[in-house]
């Protein structure tokens, strides 16, 4: 891995420094577009180390995120992972994708589907927008107002839900309800939560930079990646949020920040990257 590693990044300053980044929170505002700073920043970065972003979306929606970019997402990261890395590309090629609805089969998926619809249709809640849950290549997203919220909706509700839980108490009536799936739950973002298989948490995308592309089981470390370390920042590292599993991963170091703004400010103090 480390010859690989020397060969495909050896243009960059520390090649075997890896930074991974969640989306929403840290690099864009919540479903809004990164900003010319950040991208003047990341791209400074990438001189220095490999970069790669850790997404919970899928790919359409991340790279939507970047299009004023002037350049498709694949091309300004290393590594690009979306749906916690079942999609991902490395230097702009696809590599091995999985699939939630394989997994899972479809008459588990309509049980888990119908639950979740009826128990929004019985919450009370100021909002209700469309598109409740999202079917995505290797998760389900759901959202108790609906995706299809604007984004003085999504404000509002993420003021009502840290107040009243609402994503709290539904994660906990399906972790019970649904014991038996090998389900995990997730609360990401502003209006919504995740459910994927145990395991393909955001550290599904460490799968892709082990060792000749295989898991390794145990206390690996990035050392035993090729890596002499591994950083990821996110704004959901707390227990329960959708960055806790690989912010906490022994293989990685974990920054939690509170803004894209914040994020800049690390990587300067971190890095010694400053783009203004």
């Amino acid at each position: 891995m480390t010859t690989t590693i020397l060969n495909e990044f050896q243009e960059k300053a520390h090649p075997r420094i890896l930074c991974l980044f969640d989306v929403d929170g840290t690099l864009t505002p919540a479903r809004q577009d990164v900003s010319p700073l950040m991208l003047r920043t990341l791209a400074r970065l990438r001189n220095h180390c490999v970069t790669g972003v850790v997404g919970g979306s899928d790919i359409l929606k991340i790279r939507d995120q970047f299009k004023t970019a002037g350049q498709d997402l694949v091309e300004l990261f290393d590594y690009v992972f979306a749906e916690n890395g079942l999609t991902a590309f490395k230097l702009g090629q696809p590599l091995a994708s999985q699939s939630f609805i394989g997994w899972l089969g479809e008459e588990r998926y309509q049980k888990l589907v119908k639950f979740c619809l009826k128990y929004i249709s019985n919450l009370d809640i100021p909002v209700m927008r469309g598109t409740f849950i999202e079917f995505r290549n290797g998760m389900i997203n759901i959202s108790p107002i609906g995706r299809n919220a604007s984004i003085a909706e999504r404000n509002t509700f993420e003021e009502y839900d840290r107040e009243h839980q609402i994503r709290a108490k539904f994660v906990e009536t399906l972790r019970s309800e649904f014991s038996d799936y090998g389900l995990t739950f997730s609360i990401g973002g502003q209006i919504s939560f995740d459910a994927f298989p145990h395991g393909w948490d955001k550290t599904f995308a460490l799968r892709h930079v082990v060792r000749d592309g295989k898991t390794e089981a145990g206390s690996t470390t990035a050392a035993d990646l090729g890596w002499d370390e591994i950083h990821f920042f996110g704004d959901k590292t707390y227990k329960g949020g959708n960055d806790h599993e690989i912010f906490s991963d022994v293989r990685t170091v974990g920054h939690t920040v509170t803004s894209p703004e914040d994020t800049i400010r690390q990587l300067a103090e971190l890095f010694g990257v400053r783009a203004d």
